[in-house]
């Protein structure tokens, strides 16, 4: 997909049935590659309301999470690391003493 396709919005009109429930259009159904059964995950912020695929908002924590660790640990290497620091040793002094 482009990414000017990716860009476009479509506008449509749903109603709320009597259940509470809305039905999402055929074609954005299929342009979205959205299948029965599908799981989504709701979210409200003030007066929107955003759904978006369960496997999305995981695939996105993980690629959010992965940044995360990988700055962690490189900044508890270099702590570890670090010859000068003697924060491990007092932690373990400390640990030795409680025992």
């Amino acid at each position: 997909m482009t990414k000017n396709k990716e860009k476009e919005e479509d506008l449509k009109t749903v109603t709320i049935s009597q259940k509470g429930q809305i039905t999402i259009p055929r074609n954005l159904q299929r342009k979205m590659g959205i299948k029965k059964g599908d799981r989504f995950i709701l979210v409200a912020r003030g007066d929107n309301i955003m759904l978006k695929k369960s496997p999305a908002i995981i695939k996105s924590i993980e690629d959010d999470f992965s940044d995360i660790i990988a700055i962690s640990e490189h900044s508890l290497r270099k702590i570890w690391l670090n010859k000068e620091d003697e924060i491990w040793d007092t932690y373990l002094e400390e640990v030795e003493e409680e025992k």
